[in-house]
């Protein structure tokens, strides 16, 4: 058919234009993100390639979401704006035909954004997670970085090697301070390598230096020097702990039924619903207004969109704080969708809540037998 035809051809047109656009603003955004990440040493910056491609991919379902309801609003405000929807109008296709041709655009990219949200969403944020915690867990020698203060995964000891020193595994002009309980330690060394002994634990060689301790108990201050020194920083930081329910897989979540993996699944499933309801908030808010302006109707669309997606946020971090049911965001979907429904078949069946004309003639028509005077006139 004609009118399903050119609905879903332009719907097409605008939805690959929108998808690109928007995936070259977040690429942009995560890539300073990250970038930002690995200058404060919460991410590996020879991995920053890798975050940021994990990142695109768990986020790539609702940059999909808000593409196909700013394609479907675009597209219904440019027929608004150039009169087609006169045209179809007169030729019986009213408002609600549509619903048809747009959702069988969009089942393609609902199934899609589904199986992002189930099942690549927890698998990046897995891998995300992975690479995070592997940064976080390397040795102290891995974590020094000549020319600046470093400090140790146990935050005990801060380590300084100069900047000249390029040889991997030796250093030159180190320095190390070290705090137990009430000791603190101050070491100096002119040069220092690592040695690997038999046990396999690391040990740092350092040649030519003094060592300064101080007891805060004793009070005492003790300096020695030593021609060889050998201190063990191989340990490597504990574990941080289990993962985070966005990194468990859906399946995991639905056999596990706690209070935060149920709030979790419920706002991957919601993920495909919030798509469908937007599609049917699409039709409902398009219209074009002459003294709005063209970019009216995109920017109300990307609040709405701000909007609904906050409050799925907000659904979430209540149930997962154990003061609601992780469950009642299905709750918020169905009326979101009842109330868009009811707003669209408003808008084709033309209700109106109030007959004003009826009101106004009935309100301005007088009164038999009565007769009021304004001015001095009857």
């Amino acid at each position: 058919m004609l009118f399903q035809s050119s609905i879903r051809r332009e719907l097409s047109r605008s939805f690959g234009a929108t998808v690109v656009i928007l995936i070259t603003i977040v690429v942009t955004i995560m890539l300073i993100r990250t970038l930002g990440q690995a200058s404060k040493g919460s991410v590996n910056p020879s991995e920053v390639s890798l975050v940021l491609a994990f990142t695109i991919l768990g986020n790539l379902s609702i940059l999909l979401a808000l593409s196909l309801f700013i394609s479907c609003v675009g597209t219904l405000s440019r027929i608004y704006r150039d009169s087609e929807m006169v045209i179809w109008l007169t030729c019986g296709q009213g408002l609600g035909a549509f619903f048809k041709p747009m959702v069988a655009f969009a089942l393609p990219t609902l199934v899609l954004i589904g199986a992002l949200s189930l099942f690549v969403w927890p698998w990046s944020n897995q891998h995300i997670q992975e690479l995070v915690d592997r940064f976080e867990k390397r040795g102290d020698l891995e974590r020094v970085t000549p020319g600046q203060f470093q400090e140790s995964a146990n935050g005990q000891r801060v380590f300084f090697i100069d900047k000249a020193s390029t040889v991997k595994g030796q250093g030159n002009n180190i320095f190390i301070a070290t705090r137990e309980g009430d000791k603190q330690t101050m070491t100096t060394a002119v040069h220092g390598h690592i040695d690997n002994k038999v046990t396999g634990e690391k040990f740092l060689i350092l040649n030519n230096g003094q060592q300064l301790v101080y007891s805060k108990d004793q009070e005492t201050l003790k300096l020695s020097e030593f021609s060889e020194y050998g201190a063990q920083i191989g340990k490597s930081a504990p574990n941080l702990g289990a993962p985070l329910p966005r990194a468990i897989d859906s399946w995991d979540l639905l056999l596990n039924p706690s209070a935060q993996n149920s709030s979790e699944l419920t706002w991957r499933v919601g993920l495909m619903f919030t798509a469908f309801n937007l599609i049917v908030i699409s039709l409902a808010l398009a219209s074009v207004n002459p003294r709005a302006g063209k970019s009216a109707p995109l920017m109300l669309a990307l609040f709405t969109f701000i909007a609904y997606f906050n409050i799925l946020n907000i659904g979430k971090n209540y149930g997962e704080s154990g003061k609601g049911s992780p469950y009642m965001m299905l709750v918020f979907h169905l009326f979101i969708l009842a109330l868009a429904t009811l707003w669209l078949m408003r808008k084709h069946n033309n209700w109106r809540v109030f007959n004003l004309k009826a009101h106004l003639i009935g309100f301005t028509s007088p009164r038999q037998g009565k007769s009021k005077t304004i001015g001095g006139q009857t």
